[in-house]
């Protein structure tokens, strides 16, 4: 019997394949289950359509990222901060910062974790950081963290 896995079965197969399988398996344990359901026209339109529905969603997402990279490419970010006397900062800037930094200043909004830093952020100065947007596609940003 073909069935379509609605989830991984370790030893049969992945979630949205397409297999055949013994009938006893599919009608005893993997369709009561709900591990996969069997692959008649319906099944497989349906399968199609979210496949498709995937792919559309991975090409906006790498749209958006694109045009992310094209309003912050070659971009500087000032970011203000305190220090003491030595010119040590209070504590350091952080990708947090950064990201809130660019969302401002290029009304851009970028998630903290897609930030690496080149070093610690600890003295005033310029220091580069380099924003990953999608798998493959990164921009580097200039900070630089002044008096304020």
């Amino acid at each position: 019997m073909k069935v379509i896995f609605l989830q991984d079965v370790k030893g049969s197969g992945k979630k949205g394949e397409v297999k055949n399988v013994a009938d006893g398996y599919a009608r005893n344990m993997l369709i009561p289950k709900g591990l996969a359901v069997e692959a008649n026209a319906k099944n497989m339109a349906e399968l199609a359509g979210q496949k498709s529905s995937a792919q559309h969603k991975i090409d906006l997402e790498i749209q958006n990222a694109k045009e992310t990279a094209e309003k912050i490419k070659g971009g500087k970010v000032t970011i203000k901060a305190r220090a003491g006397s030595n010119g040590k900062l209070f504590g350091s800037v952080t990708t947090g910062n950064v990201a809130d930094a660019v969302n401002e200043q290029f009304g851009v909004k970028v998630d903290k974790k897609k930030i690496t830093l080149g070093t610690d952020i600890k003295n005033f100065g310029s220091y580069t950081a380099v924003v990953k947007l999608y798998n493959g596609i990164s921009e580097k940003i200039d900070i630089e963290v002044d008096e304020g």
